[in-house]
């Protein structure tokens, strides 16, 4: 059965979520953001359904059109290769992905990662750039936590987000070369209906 509301998904918890939620009530969409604990909130004056997931899941539910809209960082479409439509940069979720190195670390620029052994949550973006800098290193992917491989014998160097480097200075790392600059993201499902239509042209058609 086709369903009859627009679903937009947001961060459930993290650095995106209230800027989201402010960017959507701005919009002109009622709805609470009291009630933390539902995953999905009905808008009070329009048919629509604001879902708050897992932010690596946002992608994955716009591509397949299970939400038509999503707000996500850009550093997640780039790490993988999602079929969906960015229709807005927002100014907010600032944030860089670099490589980073102990204070003491010999290695000093780019060049010098050959051979070493980089830990990253971002094994993609960063095999992209070894591979255009022509240098070979191991990859080490590491879900959580990266910037303490190092100091565990792990890892050389690191490959992480930073937004304002303090996590890295209080883990004693130094930042050698940013792979990219990232920002929220407005993200549009491939698959086109009447009631997404009519949702653009209310709602965000004046902000785009």
């Amino acid at each position: 059965m086709k369903r009859k509301t627009i679903r937009i998904a947001v961060q459930k918890e993290g650095r995106l979520k209230k800027d989201s939620v402010e960017y959507l009530q701005s919009l002109g969409l009622e709805f609470s953001k009291e009630d933390v604990r539902k995953l999905i909130v009905s808008c009070k004056n329009a048919p629509v359904e604001i879902l708050y997931v897992r932010h690596s899941d946002i992608p994955q539910y716009v591509q397949y059109g299970a939400v038509d809209f999503g707000i996500v960082g850009a550093n997640l479409l780039y790490e993988k290769d999602f079929k969906v439509k960015v229709i807005k940069q927002f100014d907010f979720g600032k944030c860089s992905l670099v490589i980073a190195v102990p204070l003491n670390s010999p290695i000093q620029e780019t060049k010098d990662l050959e051979g070493e052994r980089i830990a990253t949550s971002y094994p993609n973006s960063l095999r992209k750039f070894l591979e255009q800098q022509k240098i070979s290193a191991s990859i080490i992917e590491i879900k959580g936590s990266v910037e303490i491989a190092p100091l565990l014998g792990l890892a050389d160097a690191i490959c992480d987000l930073t937004q304002t480097g303090k996590t890295l200075r209080e883990n004693k790392l130094k930042p050698i070369k940013t792979l990219f600059d990232s920002k929220a993201l407005l993200i549009e499902s491939p698959f086109k209906s009447k009631e997404k239509t009519e949702f653009t042209n209310k709602f965000l058609a004046k902000d785009l």
